[in-house]
């Protein structure tokens, strides 16, 4: 009987691995890991032969099961596999250094590429609907292409150069899954070859010493490549090692690379990573704790919980509307349209959040019932919500990741809406407030964290990202109290940072940065990381749904330095800055706001006495009324402006920028104003013409303060000690302090982080405490409360309720 384009698949993979395959269906292929249910989906792994039923699950999860090949998106993805395999095929031509015309071994992943691309050209061959299923030819081809890469560049006698990554993350991963897939056509020398290969730029040694290169995200990559290279291979030793490596990623972290315990992710040791290290750590883990689920080589370390908990703490906070937030995504934020991409994907705010959404649908195969059901909820929220790049289209997705999130949209679990809540992430100096409606991000540098990272010719002008960069996404209706009138000009803003912003926002005019006008040189102070400020008070308190955020801003190559506070509180941030003082001989000025308006935005700006307002996005309320200036300009720019591994296609986009001008060499300047995002006319009017809604108790260099009366909050940052209103403290600290009733709670930290003890005194009649951490020692109640904090390092806030009298 001849073989038939539905059974070939089956042929190929089950040769060996008998039932774990089962037939080829009218679904697609049958493997052993669906995209429903915890790692017991994958099922205990029979005797009979283990490493052909691992190597069969392995291309279940890289494939994608129980997707109908014919229906939408995957009829249509297949095809342009099928298309993009034959384009491939056509063009090969092996030479010396290279395996395709234009696409040499030597830039950067220049030989992983090539991988790619046979990757691609395996899935056409081993895959149903591709128009190339079990093409002979293009099998030939494909091997053709191996043994080229083989001969000439990834083999035992080479020295890597270049991008350590190409020779020991991307290459190897590509190479053992084209291995897996096509495992008996290849033959026993061939796979001899890539494990050769594989061993000598992977050894053991790079999993031996939890240091460098081998941590965190990079550590869990590696391990994947030694774990399978262990299966396809029949190396019992070496897919143990992998699995026992895994295990110092899992505990919290406190310095360099890794989570911590309050949500935290960082790589290349000084790096704000949640993001992109931080998706790919979660995504390695999902593949290989599904992978070897009831294995001889499971994952049992109890500390893999933490890992699991990560998601809703660590990692959901920073996902809105299925993006995510770009603070944390590294130099990743300049990279658009890769040059070496084929299939023309950008890779943006959304493609990162989607990354992730995938990784977390992936990881949730290991989880518990409960935590499954609820990590689908936020999943299909995401899916739901995202109208700017729609998530089960996304052109980043293979059959694998999309057979997941079709499954979990398909599911009668509810959809969870976005949170209301305030993150506070000391450990990376970021934080997230979360409103009805609308979210804002804010990113920040300390000694602990960097200004930005540049390095492969990536972000060479993020410089300013870390100096109080103030992102936010507003929706209609996000002001509770405006009138219907208002709500029109509302317009959903998701796509803010996603079109085209890097590539044409003036780099000097970040949103919500204080900066010198001082002219900086491309990488200014250092790649990779190394460019930090010597400022340790950066941090604050929050009490989940409020905080008071602040930095002591040190500019990057100037002379600046400010005190900058962000109070977060129900329908605004209040934005306060003091002690602005420079001595370059140039201008330094506060971006209240720099809008991206699109291609040819006609949001019209509105600015009045104490107020100015953006049709579609929302506006700003002056204080003190200081001086305002705006502009409005068209800017083009390229992806290769600020990425040299980007495509050179320019676009114009128009900005909207707001700014308060200091001067040139201020000293001790201020500025207070508040944002409200997706506020109309009549709420800024409104509030802006009520001067009881806040009353700013300080705002210079040793404190800055606020209440808000209407709703209970005090908030202070004292940059030194001191007294501002009622509340004086010994030592530098953040204190949020709220009022419900008969009863108050107050959060305090110690920013610094230097773990000495401080004490806070509250000139109100307290009866008692009620409640309090472990950490914190009641001194006194009555006419007055008085209180020790022994905070630790890690920035935590910590809290103390108590009854008035």
């Amino acid at each position: 009987m001849p073989t038939t384009r539905r059974t070939f698949l089956a042929a190929t993979t089950a040769t060996a691995a008998g039932a774990a395959m089962g037939a080829l269906g009218p679904t697609g292929p049958a493997f052993a890991a669906g995209p429903e249910g915890a790692a017991g989906s994958a099922g205990a792994v029979g005797a009979a032969d283990e490493y052909d039923t691992l190597r069969a699950r392995w291309l279940g999860i890289q494939i994608g099961t129980g997707y109908d090949q014919t229906a939408a998106p995957f009829a249509a993805l297949l095809k342009e596999t099928g298309d993009l395999a034959r384009d491939f095929r056509a063009t090969m031509a092996p030479a010396a250094g290279s395996l395709w015309p234009g696409h040499p071994f030597d830039p950067p992943a220049g030989i992983t590429q090539s991988y790619s691309r046979l990757w691609t050209m395996t899935k056409a061959y081993v895959q149903e609907g591709t128009g190339l299923t079990g093409d002979a030819g293009l099998l030939a081809d494909t091997v053709r292409g191996l043994d080229h890469l083989s001969a000439t560049v990834y083999n035992p006698s080479t020295t890597r150069y270049g991008n350590w990554w190409e020779w020991r993350i991307g290459s190897p991963r590509l190479l053992l899954d084209i291995v897996a897939a096509l495992y008996d056509r290849l033959g026993e020398a061939r796979r001899e070859a890539a494990y050769a290969a594989v061993d000598h730029f992977v050894p053991d040694s790079v999993l031996g010493d939890y240091t460098g290169t081998s941590t965190g995200a990079n550590r869990v990559d590696l391990c994947r490549s030694v774990a399978l290279r262990g299966i396809l291979g029949r190396k019992p030793e070496k897919t143990a090692l992998a699995r026992d490596a895994l295990s110092p990623v899992f505990p919290y972290v406190t310095k360099g690379d890794g989570l911590y315990a309050d949500g935290s992710f960082v790589q290349h040791t000084w790096v704000a990573y949640s993001g992109t290290y931080g998706q790919v750590l979660l995504d390695g883990l999902g593949r290989l704790f599904t992978l070897l689920a009831g294995s001889t080589w499971e994952v049992k370390d109890p500390k893999r919980q933490i890992i699991l908990d990560s998601v809703e703490h660590a990692f959901a906070p920073l996902i809105h509307d299925g993006l995510m937030m770009d603070s944390v995504n590294g130099r990743a934020i300049s990279r658009g349209y890769l040059k070496s991409d084929d299939r023309k994907v950008m890779r943006s705010d959304h493609f990162h959040g989607h990354a992730l959404i995938a990784a977390i649908a992936l990881l949730a195969q290991g989880a518990s019932a409960a935590e499954r059901d609820r990590w689908h909820g936020m999943v299909k929220g995401w899916i739901e919500r995202d109208t700017v790049t729609p998530v089960l289209t996304g052109r980043q997705f293979g059959t694998d990741d999309l057979a997941r999130l079709h499954a979990i949209a398909a599911r009668a679990v509810p959809a969870a809406p976005e949170p209301v809540a305030h993150t506070l992430f000391p450990a990376m100096d970021r934080a997230v407030h979360r409103r009805p409606g609308w979210a804002a991000n804010i990113s920040m540098a300390s000694q602990r964290i960097s200004y930005y990272e540049c390095g492969n010719g990536e972000n060479p002008r993020g410089w300013h990202t870390g100096a109080g960069m103030l992102y936010w996404w507003g929706s209609e209706g996000s002001s509770g109290r405006a009138g219907r009138a208002d709500r029109a000009d509302r317009a959903d803003r998701a796509d803010q940072y996603t079109d085209w912003f890097w590539p044409t926002v003036d780099f000097y005019r970040l949103p919500g940065t204080t900066v010198s006008t001082k002219r900086l040189a491309d990488k200014a102070g250092g790649e990779w990381g190394v460019p930090r400020p010597a400022a340790q008070w950066v941090g604050g308190a929050t009490d989940g749904e409020f905080a008071a955020v602040g930095q002591h801003l040190k500019g990057l190559g100037s002379t600046l330095e400010a005190r900058k506070s962000w109070f977060c509180v129900a329908d605004a941030v209040i934005c306060l800055g003091a002690g602005i003082t420079a001595r370059d001989g140039v201008p330094v000025e506060t971006v209240v706001d720099n809008r991206n308006l699109g291609e040819a935005g006609t949001n019209a700006l509105t600015v009045k006495p104490g107020w100015a307002h953006l049709e579609g996005h929302g506006g700003w309320v002056f204080p003190s009324r200081g001086r305002l200036r705006t502009l409005r300009e068209d800017r083009t720019g390229a992806w290769s402006d600020i990425n040299t591994t980007s495509t050179t296609e320019r676009r114009t986009r128009r900005w909207q920028t707001l700014w308060l001008d200091h001067g040139t060499d201020p000293t001790d300047a201020v500025y207070a104003y508040l944002l409200m995002p997706g506020a109309g006319q009549r709420a800024l009017a409104a509030r802006a013409a009520d001067p009881g809604w806040l009353s700013i108790l300080a705002n210079d260099a040793a404190r800055q303060a606020i209440t808000v009366r209407s709703l209970g909050v005090t908030a202070a940052n004292f940059w030194t000690p001191g007294t501002v209103g009622a509340l004086t403290v010994t030592g530098a600290a953040a204190v949020l302090l709220r009022r419900r009733g008969s009863t108050a709670t107050l959060h305090l930290s110690e920013p610094p982080r230097t773990g000495r003890p401080l004490e806070l005194v509250w000139r109100r009649p307290v009866a008692r405490v009620t409640a309090r951490d472990p950490s914190v020692e009641v001194l006194g109640t009555g006419r007055e409360l008085r209180l020790r904090l022994t905070p630790g390092t890690a920035g935590a806030s910590h809290r103390c309720e108590v009854a008035l009298s």
